[in-house]
């Protein structure tokens, strides 16, 4: 991919994180320790922003050399897409994206670094084969990063579980665009089938799994796989806690936050996705220490 270069640089320059609410979004301390180590000045801020309101702010911001571009989170992703210019072949095929940076020109680019936050918070945590069974719970906007995350690792196909399979058609639909097969599954058989899979991947609100968490730890399984819970927020899910008393390797969402928020810093900073930053461990270091989490080592690049 060619090279995104930023705007004409003016001091400081800004980002930020836009959503709904925002007051617990973690991007601002991860951006702005980023941003130390790098030597960059960049002010990064938050904005609570519902959908309706996303379009006039980014009107009113493109084309300022100020703007470099804005983490989105819920509920905004969807929204963020639509609004987008144009987006890189991975934020196309995902259909929602988390990304938006300013180009000179005044046009916006839309890509998903939730791809690479998954991929690197899963190997961080634990060893994952290299053809691995993967399993998602839930079937929204995450979902369908989570799907792309799975071809990345090198799954040929994933299992999506589910409450309604009418509400997943988004991410079987991203599933063939990405090539890689997604077979609905019923949201019962979730508790005994789990631990038979390497990685799997929640993508459900706080709490939303804690029913499958009481109903797997009845059946006491055990498990070597890796799961990553996208809900950080408290900290251990119910889920999580049964998967390490089954054996299992857990990444919290925090570390998916760190390493989508490493591809953010690139674009941010004039770089393309996945190139390479000057003291890349050590910016790493620093998002992870910025929330309390213990250092992880930089992991392999997903394939995309």
């Amino acid at each position: 991919m060619q090279r995104e270069r930023g705007p004409v640089r003016v001091n400081p320059a800004r980002a930020a994180v836009v959503g709904h609410p925002i007051s617990h979004s973690r991007s601002p301390d991860l951006h702005r320790a980023a941003y130390a180590v790098l030597g960059e000045d960049i002010d990064y801020g938050a904005h609570d922003l519902v959908e309706e309101q996303l379009p006039a702010f980014l009107d009113a911001r493109r084309g300022d050399p100020a703007w470099r571009g804005l983490s989105v989170t819920m509920p905004l992703k969807s929204v963020a897409a639509a609004c987008a210019d144009e987006r890189t072949g991975l934020g196309e095929a995902v259909g929602v994206v988390n990304t938006l940076v300013f180009r000179p020109d005044g046009t916006l680019l839309g890509h998903n670094t939730d791809v690479a936050g998954i991929v690197g918070a899963v190997r961080a945590a634990g060893a994952v084969p290299g053809t691995p069974r993967v399993a998602v719970l839930g079937g929204g906007g995450t979902a369908t990063a989570a799907v792309a995350a799975a071809g990345g690792l090198g799954a040929p196909a994933v299992d999506v579980f589910v409450r309604s399979a009418a509400r997943a058609g988004r991410t079987a639909e991203a599933g063939r665009r990405l090539g890689v097969p997604v077979r609905l599954r019923a949201w019962d058989e979730a508790p005994g089938a789990l631990p038979g899979y390497d990685v799997v991947v929640s993508t459900l609100p706080p709490h939303g799994a804690d029913d499958l968490a009481e109903r797997a730890a009845a059946l006491a399984p055990a498990t070597t796989g890796v799961l990553l819970d996208a809900a950080y927020d408290p900290w251990p899910s119910a889920l999580a806690r049964a998967w390490t008393r089954a054996g299992g390797a857990v990444a919290p969402g925090i570390d998916m936050l760190i390493f989508q928020a490493v591809d953010q810093i690139r674009l941010f900073t004039g770089r393309g996705p996945g190139e390479p930053l000057p003291r890349e461990q050590d910016v790493i270091a620093a998002l992870c220490t910025a929330v309390g989490r213990p250092v992880r080592v930089v992991p392999s690049p997903p394939r995309t």
